[in-house]
């Protein structure tokens, strides 16, 4: 049976990690905790999981998002210089393991991996999605999961539809639709006040979006909020479309994914040799004689 395609959030996984673990350099004082962590887990990911490929995307812009929202994450701070060089360097893991770069200039990297988690869905390929970014959980369904890192460390979280159901209350796709009521402060997204998950999931799971829901609001119930809801109608819809992922990029032509191989393999060892990451150095070498 063939294993899975590990799509990568790059630049969500380098800013978790770096945020999560003590500063960390090489001998030669270049920062490393973010790449370290990125490292760690793909090891692991290689140990547990067993893939085939492994496809890595980066952000490149939110010019989508900003052509809806001016202001979208305008108050966010750039980068501290240590973190900015560990996002930079992680391209050269892609060179390390032989992968395509999957970017499209303007666009983020969620939808990035929408796409390509959709192409490879269509060549009947199984992906698992690694990410700190829970707007990716949308794209699980049929052959597609994600696995969500926790922030400072904490546990990973395996996500197929029925983990999602069970958590939110409606289905993957549904998500932009739920979040337009509660809001999401890592975006800098408003809520509604006074709407709460459960009131909101119940009508998303009823009336289908936000365009069903308003169309239906005469007759929501509780019935006090039905004014509530429709005076908040434009933030509603423009809340839904910030959050919703596209799956339609233009990537290119070429493989969403290296295969993951005896050259990969000595790849990435090489660029392990490179960062000074010892430990992982053995990991990997057990992982190379185990069957």
């Amino acid at each position: 049976m063939a294993g899975p395609i590990l799509l990568l959030d790059v630049h969500s996984l380098v800013h978790r990690a770096h945020h999560a673990l003590p500063a960390m350099t090489t001998t030669r004082g270049e920062p490393t905790a973010g790449l370290y962590g990125l490292s760690s887990l793909l090891c692991k990911l290689l140990r547990e999981r067993r893939p085939d490929g492994i496809g890595l995307a980066f952000d490149a812009g939110a010019r989508r998002r900003r052509a809806i929202e001016p202001g979208y994450k305008a108050s966010r701070k750039p980068p501290a210089a240590e973190l900015a060089a560990q996002l930079t360097r992680a391209r050269e893991l892609a060179d390390a393991l032989g992968a395509p770069v999957l970017r499209v200039q303007g666009e983020e990297a969620d939808d990035v991996l929408a796409t390509a988690a959709r192409e490879l869905v269509r060549a009947e390929r199984d992906v698992l999605v690694v990410t700190g970014d829970r707007d990716l959980l949308q794209t699980v369904g049929p052959r597609v999961r994600v696995v969500f890192v926790g922030r400072r460390g904490g546990a990973h979280v395996d996500y197929d539809q029925a983990a999602v159901e069970k958590q939110y209350g409606v289905a993957p796709p549904s998500l932009p639709s739920l979040r337009a009521f509660l809001g999401d402060p890592s975006d800098e997204l408003p809520g509604v006040a006074g709407i709460g998950p459960r009131i909101a999931a119940r009508w998303v799971a009823a009336h289908g979006d936000v365009a069903g829901i308003l169309a239906a609001a005469e007759s929501l119930a509780p019935a006090h909020l039905r004014a509530v809801v429709l005076a908040h109608a434009d933030q509603l819809r423009r809340v839904e479309a910030l959050g919703t992922l596209v799956a339609d990029l233009p990537l290119g032509d070429g493989p969403r994914a290296a295969d993951w191989n005896a050259a990969a393999s000595a790849g990435l060892r090489a660029w392990f040799e490179r960062l000074e990451f010892r430990s992982l150095i053995a990991r990997l070498d057990a992982l190379a004689a185990a069957p």
